[in-house]
């Protein structure tokens, strides 16, 4: 007996991986021919998503449901549970369902946050091989990605040392490239923020150039953003062609394509482009692909991962990063307008927690106890706290998209607040169910997933927040003032040169932001009010066809927490098995 309150989630998923399916019998309930399983040992391995889509390409798709959350609080409010919980849910009901979820990263994993596999009777499983590098599609991006780091500052190197005439000789074209304007740094899946900014090229002359640099975490590289949103392999090879990795001394922008390390960094893509198949605890089949962090990525799972999925079931629930304001923002303007396919009902996550925290409870810290205000009954904490829920509420309906609020239910939750979410998200326009996923698995999110089901069933209407066309500035404050709630936007000198060069840009808008307000403060809770966003910078990312817009201080390289999770993961030299992993 599998039991949440007396056992650790990795208990859990260890537990249930001794009695999981193969994946040989996923693929066979999928329907998939032999041909189309790359197989990873027994439990798990990728899909050769041209085959399938090829030979499904006239077959109906499925009702596409999205999960978002609430702004969370800093412990999560249960977002990959409940996506998990939905699945096994729909499958309570006799739906043939997959679902698809984003690859963790190492930073989290191994610092206070832990993996993403969800929780309790709801996870993702197996838990070990999900947490600790699955089939090796992060480490890919991190050796494309430093691979274009290696071009340019090689090309820096010979272009400082050398004549024109010996370029030639070594078939090189001077690119003339600006050392104080390089937009790309290192890549590594850690937080390590010692990182941040480094000075390479110590030494002598053949040690490479000297300049500034830094590393970011490789989930928020460009080409995570392209794996998520290409189409296929022959969209990732033109998107990879385009990265832009420096400026020249005109300030004309040098790509992978110019330093010809476009084809190499392809290369090493191409067995990562396959979504991964994994399963839920009760043997749904979930793909895992692409990265989280949509505070400062795109924060999706991938496209190609979906598209295959609504091919292969009735019901397809894909996950996006953090709240309605973040991740369901870039799914709707971003993901579906590159992907060209319509979503039929958008879940929002709530948790009695997030909400007490909105309505200005005790500060929330990872690693300390929750204050009593979190465990014992306060409606008014929850009263208070109600504006950010209807805030993301109203940001979903904007889109046409029917709504089902989520309360995931913890076990110190009493029903006058329950019922208090209940009546404000009903009067917003939502449906609402409370599940108690975490607790009962499957069984325990049988009310949410007929809510779902029902939701599916109704037309929507949906629509983008802006046009294609829509100047990048009007984009910028229809999004801030819009969905974030500010009530204008500002810009530093740099920031509003570079809007000025790309303001008839049709690039995509992928905002950075914090996720733990509506602003770009992450100590503002609830719904702020009068306050306007700050631009301080403007990237692009011309391989992945983003404009992206970044609020505040934020950084792209994380740090480690001083009691991270790595102080507490071990193995068992008997058996081999990884322990303490969460």
């Amino acid at each position: 007996m599998l039991d949440p309150t007396t056992m650790k989630d990795w208990e859990i998923a260890e537990a249930a991986s001794e009695r999981m399916k193969t994946v040989y019998q996923l693929a066979e309930e999928l329907g998939l021919e032999n041909r189309e399983l790359l197989p990873y040992g027994h439990s798990l391995g990728k899909l050769d998503y041209m085959s399938i889509l090829r030979r499904l390409k006239d077959k109906p798709n499925g009702k596409y449901i999205e999960v978002t959350a609430v702004t969370p609080t800093p412990l999560g409010e249960g977002k990959t549970t409940t996506t998990m919980g939905l699945i096994q849910g729909l499958g309570k009901l006799g739906k043939k369902v997959t679902g698809a979820i984003r690859q963790p990263s190492g930073g989290p994993t191994f610092n206070i946050k832990g993996s993403a596999a969800g929780g309790g009777l709801a996870q993702c499983i197996p838990l070990t091989d999900f947490s600790l590098g699955l089939t090796g599609d992060i480490d890919a991006i991190t050796n494309a990605h430093n691979l274009a780091m290696v071009a340019l500052t090689s090309r820096l190197q010979h272009e400082f040392n050398y004549s024109d005439a010996v370029l030639a000789q070594k078939k090189l074209k001077r690119l003339d490239i600006d050392p104080r304007n390089v937009t790309m740094s290192w890549a590594m899946d850690f937080s390590a923020q010692a990182l941040r900014e480094i000075m390479i090229g110590l030494g002598g002359k053949m040690d490479g150039f000297l300049m500034k640099s830094g590393f970011q975490i490789t989930v928020s590289s460009e080409i995570m953003a392209i794996l998520a949103v290409a189409r296929d392999l022959a969209d990732l090879r033109e998107r990879m062609a385009r990265i832009v990795v420096a400026y020249d001394k005109k300030g004309q922008p040098v790509t992978t394509r110019d330093l010809e390390v476009d084809g190499a960094m392809t290369a090493l893509m191409v067995k990562a482009i396959n979504p991964n198949l994994m399963q839920t605890i009760e043997g749904q089949p979930v793909l895992v692909h692409a990265g989280p962090f949509a505070n400062i990525a795109v924060g999706q799972s991938s496209i190609i991962a979906d598209r295959l999925a609504l091919k292969l079931a009735d019901y397809h629930v894909t996950e996006s990063g953090f709240g309605a304001d973040i991740g369901f923002e870039k799914f709707w303007n971003l993901k579906c307008r590159l992907s060209g396919l319509t979503p039929h009902c958008s879940v929002i996550v709530c948790t009695v927690r997030a909400l007490k925290m909105h309505g200005g409870g005790p500060r929330v810290v990872p690693g300390r106890p929750l204050d009593p205000a979190y465990t014992e009954k306060n409606n008014a904490l929850v009263e208070a706290g109600m504006e950010n829920l209807l805030a993301h509420i109203e940001t979903v309906r904007q889109s046409g998209l029917p709504a089902v609020v989520c309360i995931n239910h913890f076990h110190t939750d009493s029903e006058e607040e329950v019922e208090l979410i209940r009546t404000a998200a009903e009067a917003a326009g939502a449906g609402v169910a409370v599940s108690r996923h975490w607790l009962q698995g499957g069984e325990g999110a049988r009310e949410l997933a007929e809510t779902v089901v029902e939701a599916c069933r109704q037309k929507p209407t949906f629509r983008f927040l802006y046009e294609e066309a829509t100047p990048l500035e009007e984009r910028i404050a229809a999004i801030a003032e819009r969905v974030y709630g500010a009530e204008g936007v500002s810009y530093t000198p740099a920031a509003r040169e570079k809007l000025a060069a790309l303001e008839t840009s049709r690039l995509g808008t992928c905002m950075v932001k914090t996720h733990l307000s509506l602003s770009h403060d992450p100590h503002l809770k609830g719904r702020p009010r009068n306050w306007t966003l700050p631009i301080r910078d403007i990237l692009l990312y011309g391989g992945a066809g983003f404009v992206v817009p970044v609020a505040g201080d934020i950084k792209l390289m994380p740090g480690t927490a001083s009691d991270p999770a790595f102080r507490h993961i071990d193995v068992d030299t008997g058996s081999g098995r990884v322990r303490g992993l969460f």
